[in-house]
């Protein structure tokens, strides 16, 4: 299927999906870490999503190519390209560097300034679809994507807690460690997004390539924070139903993410991204007894108000420039006359 000839009906579906997934995803998982029960090993289920994303991937390119028979065969000419799945795990790998460098800056500076720089990942990511894609954004799609990265920091802005906290903080090792993350958020998005898009090769295909080196990353995750307590324990250790929903939610989040890039782009995700933070925390509110403030409502308003301006038609500068030279012409034959 061409990029052109996907309906706007059906970005619109897959933008909706994904917006609504993420916000059910990011309650969900609240509630498995705050619920008074054995609580599970976050990196397993991490690792778990890759499998099951894995698994519906390839039961999407066997739909795709019409049988298990002919699945085997493009498994094996295209999927199995050595070179073609160490591209693919460039994303991954670029991935696991962000997570890393989000958890030591999160470490090592406070929760309210770890969340303002964060956002940051939402002009770079529309830097790095200029600079890598050679994409054009309007003055206004520049203007609504800062203002949605105000809103961001709005939704989620929290006084800083008067706590000590249990290690020495460095605030320069924080602010370099966010400033890698904000970068590797950015270009990873549009690496995969341009590697979607370069070639005709489906989107299954691509997934399954990146999927495979993503379970080998996570399972060396697993190994490295958590191998000896999985080992003892169990890998399905603390599972409920509740988190068995939890690591659904973030497989389906997962594929209907890189539906997204394939047929829109990256500065949509975070915008669908952004409108999932809103709709999580106001059902927070009903769930978990959240107060809304003032800051909040005027973050989301902001966050609407950036997704309307960034879906506004882009103006034909072409066109109105013929126009101009037409009025221009039609003056001077009346002056002329």
């Amino acid at each position: 299927m061409a990029a052109e000839s996907v309906s706007v009906v059906f970005k619109l579906y897959c933008l909706t999906v994904m917006t609504l997934v993420a916000a059910a995803y990011t309650v969900a998982l609240r509630y498995t870490r705050t619920v008074p029960s054995e609580l599970y090993f976050s990196t397993t289920a991490v690792c778990l999503a890759e499998i099951i994303k894995l698994l519906l991937s390839l039961g999407m390119l066997a739909r795709e190519s019409g049988g298990l028979r002919r699945c085997n065969s493009v498994i094996l000419e295209q999927v199995l390209n050595p070179v073609e799945v160490l591209k693919l795990s460039v994303p991954s790998v670029v991935y696991a560097l962000q997570n890393n460098m989000a958890f030591l800056a999160l470490s090592n500076l406070d929760a309210a300034v770890y969340q303002v720089t964060y956002q940051l990942k939402i002009p770079c990511t529309a830097l790095c679809t200029v600079l890598m894609l050679n994409r054009s954004l309007s003055r206004m799609q520049w203007f609504s994507v800062f203002m949605l990265c105000l809103g961001v920091i709005l939704v989620q802005w929290k006084p800083a807690e008067l706590t000590k906290v249990q290690v020495d903080q460095n605030p320069i090792v924080g602010f370099v460690a966010i400033a890698i993350a904000v970068l590797c958020s950015g270009f990873a998005g549009v690496y995969f997004e341009k590697v979607l898009k370069s070639s005709e090769t489906s989107l299954w295909v691509r997934n399954i390539q990146m999927y495979l080196s993503g379970i080998a990353i996570t399972l060396l995750g697993v190994y490295m924070t958590e191998g000896a307590k999985v080992i003892e324990k169990g890998f399905f250790f603390g599972y409920t139903p509740w988190v068995c929903v939890v690591v659904l939610l973030a497989s389906v989040g997962g594929l209907y993410t890189s539906v997204v890039v394939k047929y829109t782009d990256n500065i949509m995700k975070g915008f669908s991204a952004a409108a999932a933070i809103v709709l999580s925390t106001i059902a927070s509110v009903t769930l978990f007894g959240l107060q809304i403030t003032m800051t909040f409502s005027t973050g989301a308003l902001l966050v609407c108000v950036a997704i309307y301006l960034y879906g506004l038609p882009k103006q034909d500068t072409s066109t109105l420039t013929k126009a101009s030279d037409d009025i221009k012409a039609s003056k001077e034959k009346l002056i002329h006359v």
